[in-house]
């Protein structure tokens, strides 16, 4: 296989402030959650947050990019399929990702220079929970004529983004890509993203998802959403009908990896935790690596939450190599 991973999603350029709670109330911004704003709002947002807190950190961002780069430090071998306009923030994103050594076909496309990439608000407020708002920009228009199939055709897993969910183009195109993985055996992984889309897009999300996939990861609050159940163990019940694996995040309580017959569970690793953000794309990077090079699922579990808790204790939605390599030379 050429690539282990092959992932798909949305192209955007973080923008991290470190933020009050009074100023997202000011704002009538709903904390915790993703929003989908214009470039409008988006420059209007920008100016307020640079002029009353600064911008802390500027970095490559989209949860599957994040998921991606995450694999890609520990050792596996990536591509990413996303879409940037042809400006700087699009140039400063594909560099970001060949740097670290995720491979596209970015330099290979004629941009739309008409178009603005993608950039995302992240507020990250003084109990580490990150809020963001999000202007898509061109990768709203994901279609299927960024999918190289050729490249999905030779990995052993795709990943899907569940954010791809809120453009009606970009979704089509996530289930082209299920259906070419389906039909050339490659495996199907795919994460809820956000409580936000399966609350507001939960029919398009199980669309998306279709029938059946091999890996879906979630956390508790999204499984309970999606299913309309009660509780957790109603939730894993019903999303077994359409993945053979399950993996959720319980934040502070751990994580569970849950199959038709056996049901993992694993400690979370004892943090101090200055920015939530990037924590389930950290997550799902270091599971996807560890199953893509054959570890047991428990293993695998184990390196993710460990990934997870170191990058919640820094700011920002990614690490350094070192730091990867670091954690993986612990197992």
């Amino acid at each position: 296989m050429k690539y282990d991973i092959y992932g798909i999603g949305n192209a955007l350029v973080d923008k991290e402030f470190e933020v009050s709670d009074e100023f997202l109330q000011a704002q009538g911004i709903k904390k915790g959650m993703m929003a989908l704003i214009d470039e409008e709002q988006q420059i209007k947002l920008l100016a307020q947050l640079k002029e009353t807190f600064g911008l802390k950190k500027r970095a490559g961002g989209g949860s599957a990019a994040n998921t991606i780069v995450a694999a890609s430090q520990f050792g596996s071998k990536t591509f990413y399929a996303c879409k940037v306009a042809d400006d700087e923030t699009g140039n400063f994103y594909m560099k970001d990702l060949h740097a670290a050594g995720v491979k596209t076909r970015l330099n290979e496309i004629k941009c739309n220079s008409n178009g603005s990439t993608g950039k995302c608000m992240v507020m990250v407020t003084p109990d580490a929970e990150r809020t963001m708002h999000t202007f898509l920009g061109i990768t709203a228009d994901f279609c299927e004529d960024e999918l190289h199939f050729n490249d999905l055709k030779a990995s052993k897993y795709l990943y899907i983004e569940g954010y791809l969910v809120t453009s009606e183009v970009s979704r089509a195109a996530a289930i082209r890509a299920r259906q070419v993985a389906k039909e050339n055996n490659v495996k199907i992984a795919m994460t809820f993203s956000d409580p936000a889309m399966v609350t507001y897009f939960k029919d398009n999300m199980a669309e998306m998802i279709g029938e059946h996939i091999d890996i879906l990861f979630g956390n508790k609050e999204e499984c309970i959403t999606f299913t309309a159940t009660n509780n957790l163990d109603d939730a894993i019940s019903k999303l077994l009908n359409i993945t053979d694996k399950l993996v959720i995040t319980l934040g502070s309580k751990g994580a569970m990896v849950v199959t038709a017959d056996k049901v993992i569970e694993v400690t979370a690793n004892k943090i101090n935790a200055i920015d939530t953000n990037g924590a389930g794309d950290m997550f799902a990077g270091a599971f996807m690596h560890g199953i893509s090079q054959g570890w047991e699922d428990e293993k695998s579990a184990k390196l993710a939450n460990a990934a997870a808790a170191e990058v919640v204790s820094v700011f920002g939605a990614r690490l350094d190599r070192d730091v990867h390599q670091k954690l993986l030379h612990s197992f």
